[in-house]
């Protein structure tokens, strides 16, 4: 191994990983008994490449079929590996649909959920009436025509502190707890796909497909802008959606205060 490959031998330590999946065929990023799911496999790349029996810890967690571009994980090792080892290493022993994009050492008692200052996913929506068997993972197909000014003055107005009871599932049990701050939500356009990106300091349960949900709902001209944002501000759980479906959400980036987790992706390389 190189020097530069090494790290402090015996001392203990704690790695931060930025990770990219293909959520498809996982349950979700969290450990689930008897189905699959990234934090699995992390945990088991890690032991491969440690045989150190280590916990690791999330920034967000994603639903089943949901991707990730910029999720964030942690975990305390002794491992006297530098940080293009455990990339390398990693990448070695990961599934073809899950990947270590970047490591980086970060202060033992660092929190990779508490400490981050911002969330920010996207949902991708295909307008065409033909399927697209390239995008259909990736992005919810609606084979009708969108009115994207609608909806861009319905996401408009969602940005700021507010209670945001409305987009949580009706039998969600979180102790009232639904005030979150976002701080974009906004439309953009790419050939046939618009993107909705959503950032926020904390986000509820399946929030952005509701939203991504709803925001369709005005787009086929079914409710205006002003129905929406009255319907949001009444704050009864569960009125807004219906969700939209799992694989037209990715976790693009986690923010830090002080931290740099990674690089931007590159946008047109990607659906």
């Amino acid at each position: 191994m190189a020097e530069e490959d090494r790290g402090p031998a015996g001392q203990a330590r704690r790695i931060a990983l930025l990770l990219e999946y293909d959520g498809s065929r996982y349950s979700g990023s969290q450990y689930q008994k008897n189905a699959p799911s990234i934090q699995a496999e992390l945990e088991a790349a890690l032991n491969k490449l440690t045989g150190e029996s280590l916990r690791a810890a999330f920034a967000g967690r994603t639903d089943a079929g949901v991707h990730a571009r910029g999720q964030v994980a942690s975990f305390a090792t002794r491992a006297p590996y530098g940080l293009k080892a455990f990339v390398g290493g990693l990448n070695r022993w990961l599934p073809a649909d899950i990947a270590v994009r970047r490591a980086m050492e970060v202060p033992l008692g660092f929190d990779v959920r508490r400490r981050a200052s911002s969330r920010e996913y996207r949902y991708a929506i295909h307008r065409s009436p033909v399927r697209s068997p390239l995008l259909q993972r990736f992005a919810w197909q609606v084979g009708e025509t969108l009115d994207v000014e609608e909806m861009r003055r319905a996401a408009a107005g969602l940005v700021g502190r507010r209670d945001f009871a409305a987009f949580a599932g009706s039998g969600l049990k979180i102790g009232g707890r639904t005030v979150r701050t976002v701080y974009r939500c906004e439309l953009s356009l790419r050939g046939p796909l618009v993107f909705l990106l959503m950032e926020a300091n904390a986000f509820l349960p399946h929030q952005v497909r509701r939203t991504a949900g709803a925001l369709v709902q005005v787009g086929l001209g079914r409710q205006s802008a002003e129905q929406f944002l009255a319907l949001a501000r009444e704050a009864v759980p569960g009125t807004m959606g219906p969700a939209a479906p799992a694989q037209g959400l990715c976790l693009m980036r986690v923010s830090y205060p002080g931290i740099d987790p990674g690089e931007e992706c590159d946008e047109d390389v990607y659906p």
